[in-house]
């Protein structure tokens, strides 16, 4: 992640450990992947309530963008910076391939350089990222243009509900989604399809 943010906005990003009680005037805050804590409780519980989690709600709250991917996504889920929950995948095995992702909101500050219902490949990597939210929350979802990513031409890894890849939250300034767009910025990795969200989030022109 510090790799593609680095290529991407062409210096290398301020990185914050967890025990911190502060975070300093940021254009985007990173929540990457991993397993944070050997995910020994739930995935992301115990990473969520480190000190640091305060200091991502209230530039949460203040409007600063905030991304969480694979782990990210599960430790936003748990900070309650997003709703729903992340399972274990239905196939309870962990999955690492390449899937395919339909941009479903085009009108968000992290996908405004795809086009609405783009179709984009990215790689996956979890155990845990089969996502539930009971029925009203996953209508406000759908019905709000909160679903940014739906896993598209039947490659859901993990039984996502209505193919949910990533949701971004109400004010349109958290998103977390479970596939890694770090992973597809240039050609060396075969690809460039995460390229985008990264240059839009960041506000540097496509």
């Amino acid at each position: 992640m510090i790799a593609a943010l680095t290529k991407i906005s062409g210096e290398a990003p301020v990185t914050i450990w967890q025990t911190e009680t502060e975070i300093p005037d940021v254009d985007l805050i990173v929540i990457p992947g991993g397993f944070s804590y050997g995910d020994y409780l739930r995935c992301g519980a115990i990473a969520a309530r480190m000190p640091v989690m305060d200091a991502v709600r209230r530039k949460a709250a203040s409007g600063t963008r905030v991304l969480g991917v694979c782990n990210g996504f599960q430790i936003l889920v748990e900070a309650g910076l997003l709703p729903g929950a992340l399972m274990r995948n239905a196939s309870l095995k962990f999955v690492c391939k390449q899937v395919q992702l339909e941009v479903t909101n085009a009108d968000t500050v992290f996908t405004g350089q795809y086009r609405q219902g783009e179709i984009i490949r990215c790689p996956v990597a979890h155990h845990d990222g089969n996502y539930f939210a009971e029925s009203e929350t996953l209508k406000q979802l759908e019905d709000n243009g909160q679903v940014v990513f739906r896993y598209a031409n039947g490659t859901n890894p993990n039984g996502s509900v209505n193919d949910i890849a990533g949701i971004i939250n109400k004010n349109g300034n958290v998103l977390g989604m479970m596939p890694h767009p770090e992973n597809l910025i240039e050609a060396a990795h075969g690809g460039n399809d995460g390229y985008a969200l990264f240059s839009a989030a960041l506000g540097i022109a496509a």
